[in-house]
């Protein structure tokens, strides 16, 4: 068996575990054992494919392994990586460990919450090992499934409303994705559903000027392309604490490494031509994400906007097409699923000792939880782009890609987006500084306590991480920019 296939048989393990535990501390054991399992696997991945390279191997993808599913259509269980994919398996290995220890202290239908998360999982991470698109589109459905019922059951607030709206617009890009897979599939003489053997294909223009929209459209919606990105504020906000640290750290990754992997890598023609239209809506998303975050008065609200604004700047960078762009592309994503993470991490803590999450309820937290409180500025400040930080080197990776592109309509758009750095420093310092600092507003909250041991580990593994992108991203980058550079290559000197 090959072992990409262990990121599967894993989450499939823990549930077995998770079916035949009984009590609390079994049940804990085992997503501790799994998240762990993952975690060293996804570490181990990546230094076996770097030294892959280093050694000289030049494949497209790596730890590839093929076995017939159904033969009629060309069906395979097709798995391989390569450095998108590997630091993307890394990411949703870091965000179930530590959404492990997030979610410590659940006590509600425990066993089954953690079944639909290894569920969620699953999806997640067999969607990022997938080469055949019918595979890949299976657990794509695999990781949205479960979302219904952790923010429908385990949710707060209007957690049924915030279900199905998720649910239903999630669907519907769902349907224009497998659209889109049909067509590329027929489109390219139905003969194989292999990615890296359909982008080598050549699919006539006329037919890629009608799946491209599809493809990059459905897998948008999970993107939060505006206007579609309306689910994922009210999703945001009911989800559990560890439900919306992989739902905003790695769920809608999927999105934005769809669009790349399959809209624009299948289609790099249309995408050329077509890219203009989707930029805009992009741009009105980094933007109106932003501007949006300024207004709420929700903690998770506020982070929620954030992401509209920070996934839509994926998209932004990707549609750019030039290999500098698509780099800081995925490292926005990676970047943006660690911080994030933390975010919905520390607002989880808050809102269980503090009992809200309005902003006007709270001030003067430094003084009384000032573990938290730091890692709350350490987040914002990645959130920022403060130079040592994740986000600086996301952004600035993807705004230099960006003006790389010489023409008036695409450093016009660049310009606009960059303003989002203005407004993101402005409700972040604002906000820190209405919540940790000053007098206390409440004096009951004088008797709350700080971190525990589990909370302080999920900060600190997540702080970690973000401070190590910020620093060390050389390795990373070099990783990724190799592999999206036969993307880049394909759609050179085609029309715009």
């Amino acid at each position: 068996m090959n072992f990409l296939s262990c990121f599967v048989l894993i989450p499939l393990l823990m549930m077995l575990g998770l079916w035949l535990a009984r009590g609390i501390k079994q049940i804990r054991a085992v997503m501790v054992t799994g998240a762990s399992a993952l975690l060293a696997l996804a570490v181990a991945l990546a230094f076996l494919y770097a030294d892959g390279r280093a050694g000289g191997d030049t494949a497209a993808m790596l730890f590839t392994d093929s076995r017939v599913w159904y033969a009629p259509l060309h069906i395979h269980y097709a798995v391989g990586v390569d450095g998108i994919s590997v630091v993307m398996l890394l990411l949703s290995a870091i965000i179930v460990f530590t959404g492990t220890f997030a979610s410590w202290k659940m006590n509600v239908q425990t066993k089954e919450y953690f079944l639909w998360f290894c569920l969620l999982s699953e999806g997640v991470f067999g969607f990022f090992i997938s080469l055949d698109l019918f595979t890949l589109f299976m657990f794509y459905e695999v990781a949205l499934i479960p979302m219904y019922l952790l923010i429908g059951i385990w949710g707060s607030g209007k957690k049924e409303y915030a279900a199905m709206k998720l649910t239903l617009m999630l669907m519907g890009g769902s349907a224009l994705i497998l659209m889109g897979i049909l067509g590329v599939y027929f489109g390219s003489g139905a003969t194989t559903m292999h990615i890296t053997e359909l982008a080598q294909a050549h699919m006539p223009i006329e037919e890629q000027r009608i799946f491209f929209p599809l493809l990059f459209t459905g897998f948008g919606v999970l993107g939060a392309l505006f206007p579609f990105h309306t689910w994922s504020p009210d999703g945001h906000a009911s989800a559990p604490t560890a439900v919306s640290m992989l739902h905003a750290g790695v769920l809608m990754k999927l999105g934005g490494y769809g669009c790349f992997r399959l809209a624009i890598g299948l289609m790099p023609e249309a995408a050329r031509e077509q890219a203009w239209l989707f930029l805009i809506l992009a741009t009105i998303g980094v933007v109106y994400g932003a501007f949006s975050a300024c207004v709420q008065k929700d903690l998770k609200y506020i982070n929620a906007y954030s992401s509209v604004s920070h996934c839509s700047l994926v998209l932004f960078a990707i549609l750019m097409m030039t290999q500098t762009a698509m780099t800081g592309a995925v490292m926005q994503m990676l970047s943006h699923g660690l911080m994030t993470a933390l975010f919905f991490a520390l607002i989880g803590m808050i809102y269980s000792r503090t009992h809200t999450r309005d902003i006007r309820q709270m001030s003067g937290l430094m003084k009384i939880m000032p573990f938290l409180s730091v890692g709350y500025v350490i987040a914002g400040l990645a959130n920022l782009g403060l130079p040592g930080l994740s986000g600086f080197v996301a952004e600035m990776t993807i705004f230099v890609g960006a003006f790389e592109v010489n023409d008036v309509f695409h450093r016009t758009l660049t310009l606009i987006a960059t303003t989002s750095i203005v407004i993101t420093a402005v409700y972040i310092l604002r906000l820190i500084g209405k919540i940790l600092y000053g007098e206390v507003g409440n004096a009951a909250h004088l008797k709350l306590t700080d971190a525990t041991w589990d909370e302080r580990l999920t900060l600190i593994c997540l702080i970690v991480a973000v401070a190590g992108l910020g620093l060390l991203p050389f390795g990373i980058s070099r990783m990724i920019g190799d592999s999206v550079w036969p993307v880049v290559a394909s759609s050179i000197n085609k029309p715009f």
